[in-house]
C-alpha cells in the first residue's frame, strides 16, 4: 500500500516507517499538520495514519476537513489520548481506526492490514460512476480518467469537480461550491473557488479535454456535457 504518516516523534515517526516499509508498503513521512495536509492533497493514498497532537494543527481538525472535502482514504489515527471521550471524539471527526500510543508493533501493523483489506473490499463492491462528455468519475476510488489515462487530482479538486459533474447543466454559485466543498472552514473567501476552478480547467488543458466548466455571469460555473458543434 501506499502509507502517508503524520507524525512528529522524531524517534516515533522513522520506527513506524521502517516497520510498514519491512511489510512491503511505501511510506511517506510528514511531521507537522501543514506538512501533512500538503502531502495528503498532492496525490491518492491507500491509508493515512495521523497523530492527533501535531505541533502545529490537531489531527482530528484536519481529519475533518479532509473528510468534508469529500475524502474517503482510510485513516488510522494515533494518539497518547486515550480517554473513552477521546476515541469517540477521533472516530466521530473522521477516523476508520483509533490506536493509543504506547502500543505494540505487532497490533499497529495489523490494523493496517485490517484496514488495506476493508479498502480493497470497498473498491471492488459496487462501483458509482459518473461520467459527462468522457470524462469518467469513479466515487468509490476517488478517480478521474480520461480516455483511459487517469488525471491526478487533489482531494479539493476532486471535491469541486465530482459536485460540478453531480449538478451538470445547473449554474451553481461560489457561495453553494464554497459551502459543499470548504464547508464552515474559517478564513476562506469566495475567490478560493475561482481558484480552483482555474486548476481544473489547467487539468483539462493537460489532458487533450475541451473545457467543459463554463462561467456564468453574476452567478458562478456550470459544467456542461459538451461544447455544442
Amino acid at each position: 500500500m501506499h502509507i502517508l504518516l503524520v507524525e512528529d516523534d522524531v524517534k516515533l515517526g522513522p520506527l513506524i516507517v521502517r516497520l510498514l516499509a519491512a511489510e512491503r508498503n511505501t511510506v511517506e513521512l510528514a511531521a507537522t499538520g501543514a506538512d501533512g495536509i500538503a502531502f495528503w492533497e498532492s496525490k491518492r493514498w491507500d491509508l493515512v495514519i495521523l497523530d492527533r497532537m501535531l505541533p502545529d494543527l490537531e489531527g482530528a481538525s484536519i481529519l475533518r476537513d479532509r473528510r468534508r472535502a469529500g475524502d474517503t482514504t482510510p485513516v488510522l489515527m494515533l494518539t497518547a489520548m486515550g480517554t473513552v471521550d477521546d476515541r469517540v471524539e477521533g472516530l466521530d471527526s473522521g477516523a476508520d481506526d483509533y490506536l493509543t500510543k504506547p502500543f505494540a508493533a505487532s497490533e499497529l501493523l495489523a490494523r493496517v492490514r485490517a484496514l488495506g483489506r476493508r479498502s480493497e473490499f470497498a473498491a471492488g463492491g459496487p462501483v458509482s460512476r459518473v461520467i459527462v462528455a468522457g470524462l469518467e468519475l469513479d466515487e468509490s476510488r476517488h478517480a478521474l480518467t480520461y480516455a483511459g489515462q487517469v488525471i491526478d487530482l487533489s482531494a479539493r479538486e476532486y471535491a469541486l469537480l465530482a459536485h460540478l459533474m453531480r449538478n451538470r447543466g445547473a449554474a451553481l454559485t461560489r457561495q453553494q461550491l464554497l459551502d459543499e466543498v470548504w464547508g464552515a472552514e474559517p478564513d476562506v473567501y469566495s475567490n478560493v473557488v475561482d481558484l480552483y476552478i482555474h486548476y481544473l480547467r489547467e487539468k483539462f488543458k493537460d489532458a487533450g479535454h475541451e473545457d467543459l466548466i463554463k462561467t456564468v455571469r453574476g452567478v458562478g460555473y456550470r459544467l456542461i456535457e459538451a461544447e455544442a458543434s
